[in-house]
């Protein structure tokens, strides 16, 4: 798996996730127990994961709705 997402905004993984779903491409998303170990304020991103072969596929996703990927 490659991390295609980084983010402290739940909002924009959650529309991520929708987003990819709809183009039928599977994620997985990482760090939600740290994240939620941490009371909620928002320090410890979280993670989008996506299988290898479909990278460029969910890139192309984000690029095209906007979404900073934020990863480095």
């Amino acid at each position: 798996m490659k991390e295609l997402l980084r983010s402290t905004d739940p909002t924009i993984i959650a529309f991520a996730t929708a987003l990819l779903q709809g183009e039928g491409i599977d994620c997985f998303e990482m760090d939600v127990n740290m994240s939620i170990l941490e009371g909620g304020i928002g320090i410890f991103p979280r993670r989008l994961m996506v299988r290898s072969e479909d990278l460029q596929r969910a890139e192309r996703v984000m690029r095209d709705n906007e979404i900073a990927m934020g990863r480095p």
